[in-house]
């Protein structure tokens, strides 16, 4: 469970930055306020969960076919 919504806040934040790549707009900073408190926990979250997406990377890596 705590996987999947990891990897469902690091999604929103990737989706948020393709925003501001694309067209300029920061959602969290449109709904939050640039640099407030309440953007730099959506922010903070968001590095966590990919953080912790890393782990998913190599979590069954060493059961994998083929690895020695």
């Amino acid at each position: 469970m705590f996987d999947k919504i990891a990897l469902a806040i690091a999604i929103i934040g990737g989706l948020n930055w393709g925003s501001i790549g694309i067209f300029g707009f920061d959602l969290v900073a449109a709904l939050f306020g640039a640099g407030s408190v309440g953007s730099r926990i959506v922010y903070t979250l968001v590095g966590l969960s990919a953080l912790w997406c890393i782990s998913l990377l190599f979590r069954d890596w060493h059961r994998s076919p083929g690895h020695m």
